[in-house]
């Protein structure tokens, strides 16, 4: 992989405490997987950095190569890859994700099942 596509990854998932690799952007997602996982992120209130891939076809591989993560969207919080959007809704249907956010002092807006 490309050192300096490699050193973009690290810069943005060092640099922001919630980032998530995704195709489009929050606002305006190029995929339901992304805007699916960027909507659960939204529902909480997590203050999160979204890295459109499609922008750069060697980020979009890269950082599948980076994570050992064939798809995409990719959430890492605090330096740590959590998974892609199966991985992210479970874990938020299960009350897991709010937890890692609760470990890792991320704030959150909690919400009642």
């Amino acid at each position: 992989m490309d050192q300096q596509i490699n050193d973009l990854i690290k810069h943005e998932i060092e640099n922001n405490e919630v980032c998530l690799f995704m195709k489009g952007t929050p606002d305006a997602p190029q995929c339901g997987f992304s805007m699916a996982t960027s909507n659960i992120l939204k529902v909480l209130g997590v203050n999160f950095k979204g890295v459109n891939v499609l922008e750069n076809q060697n980020l979009r591989e890269g950082i599948k190569i980076f994570s050992d993560w064939p798809t995409i969207p990719q959430l890492y919080v605090k330096n740590e890859f959590v998974g892609g959007c199966d991985i992210v809704k479970e874990m938020y249907e299960s009350g897991e994700l709010t937890k890692l956010f609760e470990s890792k002092n991320i704030n959150f807006k909690s919400i009642n099942k």
